[in-house]
């Protein structure tokens, strides 16, 4: 559960600060605060009190934009978010979040 949580969180954390870049579209903005907003609505299609589906449609709909926008994550927020991850799980949870996003031959996301 807790590396289901961190994935979600890593997801949620890289889309917010590229939304704090100068460096995105407005389109882009628009799609990540979509998504960050769906996150947190307590309206979902799956309602998140349904044990594991419940969150993975909020899961589905971040990666869905992370994928939209990952040409405009940098390394930097790349960075920023591992660090503020590794504030709140253990070190063995956070490595199954960063191989969530990257096919091992291209390094973008699945």
């Amino acid at each position: 559960a807790k590396r289901a949580g961190a994935k979600m969180v890593y997801t949620a954390l890289i889309l917010y600060y590229t939304l704090e870049s100068d460096k995105v579209s407005l389109k882009d903005k628009a799609l990540i605060v979509g998504a960050l907003g769906y996150l947190i609505s307590p309206l979902d299609v799956i309602p998140d009190a349904i044990p594991i589906a419940g969150l993975g449609d909020d899961l589905a709909v971040l990666l869905f934009v992370l994928k939209k926008v990952w040409g405009e994550v940098s390394e930097d927020v790349k960075s920023k978010a591992q660090d503020k991850l590794k504030k709140w799980f253990d070190e063995d949870e956070i490595p199954s979040a960063d191989d969530l996003f990257k096919d091992s031959t291209t390094d973008t996301p699945v």
